[in-house]
């Protein structure tokens, strides 16, 4: 019985942080059921899409007036809905936050786009890099030379599905205590932007410049960042604070207290050039076995494939085998109400009269 055990969620059908989201809340106990078109397949050519894990799949015709009148009561019984289509799609269906929550008034309804409900943008396609771009996440990540997408994190998922997750709890936490409903507009940029509030911080007190890899966290300290090894594989160090950087500099054999190994930013790029050196005299393996598990703050630098059976990720359970791929376990952990995949990614319309008459609609 996870932690939102007992609440009722409809998803609408959608790509990306939308379906995290819904992941994530199923993942924690949400009875959640996906809204799918009837007659529909994966919009990704998956066999599996884990992203759709845990919940359960009602298939409606949403551009005839019984997919819409079914939906509408499937959403009056809910705790909440959340959709991520272009602002006014919801409403032209009938499904918007007015219809809604006149059916539903406790109903938190969860809306996630990328430029937000309103702004000059709000009606463009974008994808995650558009909306890092424009936060200024992605100016700050990649090399001196050149800007480096970092995967999908910042604004589908970290940005994006994890903010409408933490907004649908807040709200329903509201509700409890109100018993009024609300909306929650997850846009990416705000996500995103809020995500660089420290960074945002130091530079504003001129402690980070607009420059690549000039700064404490984006490659430029040489005590913070990735070397490669002598097999081609690499390492990640971390070394921040004084005495962290200390063991690191007796552990390769540098003496601490020669004036120009100082963490000075005067230093870094000399001293990422020694230290780039000595990394590539030996393999990963022989790094790992002087280093890891010491205050050096060292890790290797494992692929996806190697990380799911590293010792520490296999102790604590972090990657799970479930309906035959290996995934990430729920996060986070709880201690006596934990959350569990709760069953695999369904079909398309899989449960439809399952749900319906457990719902009391038919």
């Amino acid at each position: 019985m996870g932690p939102l055990d007992g609440y009722r969620i409809v998803e609408m059908a959608g790509l990306g942080p939308a379906p995290f989201c819904a992941m994530l809340l199923s993942d924690m106990g949400a009875d959640v059921v996906r809204i799918d078109r009837e007659g529909g397949s994966n919009p990704l050519d998956l066999e599996i899409d884990v992203l759709n894990r845990g919940r359960r799949s009602v298939a409606l015709n949403l551009k005839t007036p019984e997919g819409i009148a079914t939906a509408l009561a499937l959403i009056t019984r809910a705790d909440a809905v959340i959709e991520g289509y272009r602002p006014g799609v919801m409403e032209r269906l009938g499904l918007g936050p007015e219809e809604c929550l006149a059916k539903n008034p406790c109903l938190v309804y969860g809306r996630m786009t990328g430029w937000g409900q309103a702004g000059p943008l709000a009606h463009a396609a974008g994808h995650d890099i558009n909306y890092i771009a424009l936060t200024g996440v992605l100016d700050a990540i990649g090399t001196d030379e050149s800007v480096t997408p970092p995967l999908n994190l910042i604004g589908d998922f970290g940005g994006g599905a994890l903010y409408l997750a933490f907004g649908v709890v807040c709200a329903l936490l509201e509700a409890r205590a109100s018993g009024k409903g609300q909306v929650v507009d997850a846009a990416m940029v705000d996500g995103a932007a809020h995500l660089m509030t420290m960074m945002y911080g130091l530079a504003q007190q001129g402690k980070w410049t607009d420059k690549r890899q000039d700064n404490l966290l984006d490659g430029g300290a040489h005590f913070y960042g990735a070397f490669e090894c002598a097999d081609g594989k690499w390492i990640a160090i971390g070394s921040i604070e004084p005495q962290f950087y200390r063991l690191l500099l007796d552990t390769l054999g540098i003496d601490p207290d020669t004036e120009d190994v100082s963490q000075s930013k005067e230093n870094w790029q000399r001293m990422r050039e020694q230290l780039r050196q000595i990394f590539l005299r030996e393999p990963q393996s022989y790094w790992c076995a002087l280093m890891e598990g010491t205050d050096i703050c060292f890790a290797p630098v494992l692929s996806m494939t190697d990380a799911p059976e590293h010792p520490h990720n296999k102790h604590r359970g972090v990657f799970v085998e479930d309906f035959g791929i290996t995934q990430p376990a729920p996060a986070p952990r709880f201690s006596r109400t934990p959350g569990r995949i709760r069953r695999e990614p369904p079909q398309p319309g899989e449960h439809t009269e399952e749900v319906l008459k457990e719902w009391g609609i038919r």
